[in-house]
């Protein structure tokens, strides 16, 4: 946002934090637990969701509401809440809820703070690992129990070197799945399953490429935030801005980007 002072931009990102350290002990409560059951928001295919995601993402509308109460909130579980300011919080209590329901650890919390152009700060949190990946407001780094290191996105390489990651092998319509192939089929390496933790190994150079379809805007604005930081580029399939969701290009650089964007489009 045009001329936003370094004071609001520090109370962006503080309250980023205590919103992401809420949303760490709400998933932590249920979180390899037993007894842990899901609903399915849809009766076609199983789309879980859990008390945990509810509990999240209504401790932190808690905190926006005393902290931030004019700004807007778009959320997984609770929707949209209009507001004022030209600011909206965009929420994903838990990205990846079918891998939290299993137990592995590559699930994650998405918060990210947008103006009307997009995602200006985010963070992806590993409440499990506790590792959180920043980006926005010129900073661009990881804290985790290693220890805080900035993010850089991988310098450039050919395509067949490269490593593309996904969440699902099944990616999109019939088309979308062709499309995505043409690249899967050019690179080194394919692994699949990562939700939003494959955006956060994108932003820290260990990966060249995420490509997936069908996502919702709070599934892509942190991530965006995050990796465009570090130095990435991320767009829809035709190159254009796809913080609205759908289909997803992240690409750690412009000119593998560009190789990639190639092949999706035949």
């Amino acid at each position: 946002m045009a001329g936003m002072s370094l004071d609001v931009q520090r109370d962006l990102i503080a309250t980023a934090h205590a919103l992401a350290e809420a949303a760490r002990e709400a998933t932590l409560l249920h979180f390899r637990k037993a007894g842990l059951s899901a609903d399915s928001k849809e009766a076609a295919r199983f789309d879980p969701v859990t008390v945990a995601d509810r509990l999240a993402e209504e401790r932190m509308r808690a905190i926006l509401a005393e902290r931030r109460p004019a700004d807007g909130i778009l959320g997984e579980e609770y929707g949209a809440k209009a507001g004022t300011t030209g600011l909206t919080w965009v929420l994903d209590p838990i990205d990846g809820t079918r891998g939290y329901l299993s137990g592995t650890p590559t699930w994650g919390v998405l918060i990210s703070v947008a103006d009307a152009g997009g995602p200006i700060y985010g963070l992806i949190d590993q409440p499990f690992i506790r590792e959180r990946f920043e980006g926005g407001f010129g900073t661009a780094r990881v804290v985790g129990p290693s220890g805080e290191f900035p993010l850089a996105c991988r310098a450039a390489r050919p395509l067949a070197e490269a490593i593309l990651l996904s969440t699902f092998p099944e990616v999109g319509t019939a088309a979308e799945h062709a499309a995505f192939r043409r690249v899967a089929d050019s690179v080194r390496l394919v692994r699949y399953g990562m939700d939003c933790y494959g955006y956060a190994l994108l932003a820290a150079g260990q990966v060249d490429l995420v490509i997936e379809a069908g996502l919702q805007a709070y599934d892509v604005q942190a991530p965006i935030a995050v990796i465009e930081a570090a130095g990435g580029v991320v767009t829809n399939w035709q190159g254009g801005p796809c913080h609205q969701g759908g289909q997803v290009l992240a690409a750690a650089n412009a000119a593998i980007h560009a190789e990639a964007l190639a092949l999706l489009n035949g």
